[in-house]
């Protein structure tokens, strides 16, 4: 795979993760809690969405891991990268655990507390997916305005 290929899935997986955050945490949350009044049909409306969103977000993960270290690797390793890329990495390797942290316990417990119509303990467990998915946009948008202003603030 050519570096511009690498660097094009990179990019594009970057759009689909931080991008998807956004609409969830921005437009689709106010439009659900204005929409729907009871909580067990929001809390399954978002076990809904999380089914259909996280598995995109699991490859998102792994490709923006795979492709970036092969791209760091194409650069020279990490001895030989500009400190921005060493910001992306660190920033991204943050947001790749929080994630996986959100999908085993929070997610699980959001899942397992619809299943079992245990709306607080389903509510619980979205709020910290909300506070998880907003600590990860905040995260994503940073690394994004890192790559591109820090070549420029260090010159």
């Amino acid at each position: 795979m050519t570096l511009a290929l690498l660097t094009l899935v990179h990019l594009f997986a970057t759009i689909i993760w931080v991008g998807g955050m956004f609409f969830a945490h921005q437009c689709l949350r106010p439009a659900v809690l204005a929409s729907l009044e009871a909580p067990p049909q929001r809390l399954a409306l978002w076990r809904a969405v999380f089914a259909r969103f996280f598995p995109w977000v699991w490859i998102c993960v792994i490709a923006l891991v795979l492709t970036g270290q092969v791209i760091i690797l194409n650069m020279g390793g990490f001895a030989a990268v500009p400190v921005q890329i060493h910001v992306m990495a660190g920033i991204g390797y943050l947001m790749a655990s929080l994630y996986a942290y959100l999908y085993f316990v929070p997610y699980a417990a959001l899942k397992k507390g619809v299943a079992s119509q245990d709306w607080p303990a389903a509510g619980a467990a979205l709020s910290r997916i909300r506070a998880l998915v907003g600590t990860n946009l905040v995260l994503g948008l940073v690394n994004v305005a890192a790559i591109i202003l820090l070549p420029a603030w260090l010159h």
